[in-house]
């Protein structure tokens, strides 16, 4: 299981944001995000929005804390980075 969350420094609504993935399929993403409380309809297509206050319980849970860069690298050796807007089948 490779579930992966960045540093949170995206901002909205007052807040900061870090994204989480999984390097290995979304069914494994789906099933963290569930255990870390997220609502699947908070799927944003290959990642979940993750309050820079709940960060830390995802790494808790197993995430692994990797840069926004190393995030999207894996991400996309995956084949599992989705281009803006481009929802996963099912």
């Amino acid at each position: 299981m490779t579930v992966l969350v960045d540093t949170a420094i995206w901002p909205w609504r007052d807040r900061l944001w870090a994204h989480l993935v999984s390097d290995e399929s979304y069914d494994e993403l789906h099933a963290f995000a569930e255990r870390l409380g997220l609502p699947r309809r908070a799927f944003q297509g290959d990642h979940y929005d993750v309050p820079e206050d709940l960060r830390e319980r995802a790494v808790e849970l197993g995430a692994t804390a990797v840069t926004g860069r190393e995030l999207v690298t894996r991400l996309r050796a995956a084949g599992l980075r989705r281009p803006r807007g481009e929802r996963p089948p099912g």
